[in-house]
């Protein structure tokens, strides 16, 4: 199960919605988030901090680590930001912040064809998330390089 967390960036001027993979780190391993705006008065540590595509995320690692022993062995191995935000265990709800919300208006119009032509609804599904997904991809999303084509 993940459960949904909302999180506003340092500045105040974003709420993102994230996610904790089957709860096994808390809320609070999320210690700072910090948007394309006030990233940029950030020094940025590898060791605790995450970024991607103009944006922060800063890790508690501490708490990370104390918490971490649900995971499998090899994310223990090397528990990182990178691997907590790779692996879900406190990342994006979706491929970038607000993603959970403008994929679904996306495929609205997709929606549609499902009641009529079943064949093509999953053919245009298909292309869609191909598309967007190199789409995000290209704009620099870290979770849209790990993404496979269907």
């Amino acid at each position: 199960m993940c459960m949904d967390h909302s999180f506003r960036c340092s500045c105040g001027q974003y709420e993102v919605s994230m996610t904790f993979k089957n709860e096994i780190l808390p809320p609070e391993t999320l210690s700072a988030l910090y948007c394309p705006r006030c990233s940029a008065n950030v020094d940025f540590n590898p060791d605790t901090m995450i970024r991607d595509n103009g944006w922060i995320i800063e890790y508690d690692m501490e708490i990370a680590r104390l918490m971490s022993n649900s995971m499998p062995v090899e994310h223990l191995r090397r528990l990182s930001p990178e691997t907590i935000f790779v692996e879900d265990y406190c990342s994006w709800r979706g491929i970038y912040p607000g993603d959970h919300i403008d994929s679904l208006r996306e495929r609205e119009s997709i929606v549609s064809i499902a009641k009529v032509n079943p064949k093509k609804y999953i053919t245009e599904l298909k292309d869609w998330a191909n598309r967007r997904t190199e789409r995000l991809r290209q704009e620099g999303w870290l979770k849209a390089h790990e993404r496979v084509a269907v």
